[in-house]
């Protein structure tokens, strides 16, 4: 089946949907401040909330979708979204922005699991992991440009405006949702409590799952730790903002050229060689890291083809892992999301908790990561071969 253009925009839409709702408001707290009069401890907490959320809706959703569907859930969730981001706009006091925060959050929570379900349900095998590879760069985009959206609606309207066009996405994406078919996977007799069980006994799914989060645990430190060790070298806060650009841009050419290398040589020696590139990278980073440094680019530069290996290895080890369980796609999108943001989260806080180390801590971080990377590829592959046994026993 060969996906169009508005199928592609529809899927990208939803995809960054959650990505732009984190970051839009992010340049408009001081704004915020002076209308809810409140500290900026309050405002920066309804970013927590919204993560809080962000991490605990997904898998609740990905096991609706594959009970009722992926259309109505879909719309469900959107719809969520979509009123909350309304009362965001006219909310006045500093408990509602929390509350509909949080609730804007399991909201949004729908869409960044189901494409992912939708993608495993149209386009099976390398065609979905060509998708996953053409869409996972621009979500990688989405926390670059969303502060910049909502600088110029603040600047044009005020920062209210950026709620209400959130909103007027929503229920866009909701009415196209609408035209969608309500397909609901075809299920064994497992109970949804059985289908969990199976993902986490999987160990091509938990094997791809572990690569996912563990590569991404390493970004989130490098993104943490970045700005506390550039400040100790002297850099000023415009150059640290900058220092962000060039990883992204890395990131969205991995996914470019990782889409272009599978299609002519397929997964498996990608995969191999981005493993490589992987593990190279993150013993760089840790020598480095162990150096008194006086200048960032000893750190940026091998970064950057780490960044190179993220954006090519996601959709790969995302597809492989959907794939391993059709059956209930959703289901398993959003144990993968949630595992993926807690081991994330779990390297942000460590990298956090030991900020005055930063430079050290953020090169162990990442070394811890890349052996997990390689524990899931090797559990992964041991899977794959039990698979393979078992079927050529049948």
């Amino acid at each position: 089946m060969k996906i169009t253009k508005l199928e592609l925009i529809y899927l990208a839409g939803l995809s960054m949907l959650g990505f732009v709702a984190t970051d839009m408001y992010l340049p408009v707290f001081k704004e915020m401040e002076t209308f809810y009069q409140t500290g900026p401890e309050s405002i920066a907490l309804s970013l927590s909330i919204f993560l809080a959320g962000l991490a605990g809706g997904q898998l609740l959703w990905g096991m609706a979708s594959d009970r009722f569907g992926r259309r109505n859930t879909l719309v469900a969730g959107l719809l969520l979204f979509t009123l909350a981001s309304l009362g965001l706009a006219l909310s006045s006091t500093v408990w509602q922005l929390l509350s509909l925060r949080f609730l804007q959050a399991l909201g949004v929570c729908a869409p960044a699991v189901i494409w992912q379900a939708m993608v495993i349900d149209r386009y099976p095998g390398e065609k979905g992991q060509q998708i996953f590879a053409t869409i996972m760069p621009l979500v990688a985009l989405s926390p670059a440009l969303a502060p910049q959206l909502g600088v110029g609606l603040s600047m044009v309207m005020s920062w209210k405006s950026i709620f209400v066009v959130l909103t007027l996405v929503g229920l866009a994406l909701a009415l196209l949702t609408l035209r969608q078919p309500n397909t609901i996977p075809v299920r064994s007799s497992r109970s949804v409590r059985g289908d969990i069980a199976a993902l986490l006994g999987s160990r091509v799914f938990m094997g791809n799952v572990t690569i996912f989060g563990a590569a991404s645990a390493a970004f989130f430190a490098y993104l943490t730790g970045m700005p506390e060790i550039m400040v100790s070298m002297g850099y000023d806060a415009k150059a640290i903002g900058l220092s962000f650009v060039p990883q992204t841009i890395a990131f969205m050419t991995g996914g470019y050229l990782g889409k272009k290398w599978v299609a002519r040589r397929g997964d498996t020696p990608v995969l191999h060689a981005l493993l490589t590139l992987f593990s190279v990278t993150s013993l760089v980073l840790l020598v480095a890291s162990q150096l008194p440094l006086q200048t960032i680019w000893a750190l940026l530069i091998p970064f950057c083809f780490l960044a190179v290996a993220n954006g090519a290895l996601y959709p790969i080890v995302v597809n492989r892992a959907l794939s391993s369980a059709p059956e209930c796609a959703a289901t398993a999108a959003g144990l993968q999301n949630s595992l993926q943001i807690a081991i994330s989260f779990g390297a942000s806080a460590i990298v956090a908790t030991f900020a005055s180390h930063a430079l050290a801590v953020t090169g162990w971080v990442i070394a811890a990561a890349a052996l997990m990377v390689l524990a899931g590829y090797a559990l992964s592959r041991r899977g794959q071969r039990l698979a393979t046994l078992a079927d050529s026993v049948a």
